[in-house]
């Protein structure tokens, strides 16, 4: 029997009792149906999984004691992917998130550009990000990830771009492009994918990454849609390069 995997922010150890976040309880209690001395697996992104009992559930919330410490069953993958994501709308970006996780994403950058149909205020934007990190922590814990992918605060794509830590690596999604993952000659560890919004990257944002040395890499002779196009491509890279297979 596959044991249900919470997510939790704080740190575990063997003997800890720990709260469980309000929204993973509910979920516990009414859709499980989970009562004391059941058992299940938390998880905060260390690597490991920690095989817990919950020991009190009520209307102040559910606790669980932490019983073992082990390493998470799905490894991570050798390729590092940080995919840098055009913000696309509502739902969209959700699919998006919870894919790109399911396939082994190392990190998420959500960026605005010329042709964004998203525009988020900084009160929005809190909100959003708070959202999509749940979302990626609720796919790691279906897809058996002991490590949580960084989700970035919503950018624009030029104070992206400036930001240190991203790959030498870099692939820019381009239908024009001749470049493809099959004709790449050696083998990639790590590299960061550009992928636009619903109204694809303008000249000014191609222009943007290019001189941030951006290449264009072609997945096939279709134009996907942005929900579909990030993760075709992260497919195909984990597939060449990573662990898919």
């Amino acid at each position: 029997m596959r044991l249900t995997r919470v997510p939790v922010d704080a740190p575990l150890a063997p003997g800890a009792r720990v709260a469980l976040p309000e929204d993973v309880a509910a979920h516990l209690q009414r859709v499980l149906r989970l009562q004391p001395g059941d058992p299940c697996v938390l998880f905060n992104g260390d690597g490991n999984d920690y095989a817990a009992r919950l020991v009190a559930a009520g209307k102040r919330g559910y606790e669980a004691e932490v019983v073992s410490a082990s390493p998470a069953a799905a490894a991570e993958s050798p390729l590092r992917i940080v995919l840098l994501q055009g913000i696309a709308r509502g739902e969209k970006m959700d699919w998006i998130l919870q894919k790109a996780t399911e396939l082994g994403i190392a990190g998420i950058v959500p960026v605005s550009s010329e042709r964004s149909e998203v525009r988020l205020d900084a009160e929005r934007a809190a909100k959003r990000l708070a959202h999509w990190r749940g979302i990626v922590a609720s796919a790691c814990g279906q897809s058996g990830r002991g490590v949580l992918p960084p989700v970035a605060a919503p950018q624009a794509l030029a104070d992206a771009l400036a930001a240190d830590g991203l790959p030498v690596a870099r692939f820019l999604l381009d239908p024009e492009a001749t470049a493809s993952i099959a004709s790449m000659p050696a083998p990639v560890a790590a590299c960061v994918l550009a992928v636009g919004p619903e109204g694809g990257w303008s000249a000014r944002d191609r222009a943007q990454l290019e001189g941030a040395g951006f290449a264009g890499l072609r997945l096939g002779p279709r134009i996907l849609r942005t929900e579909t196009a990030g993760v075709a491509a992260i497919a195909a890279l984990q597939a060449r390069f990573g662990d898919l297979g």
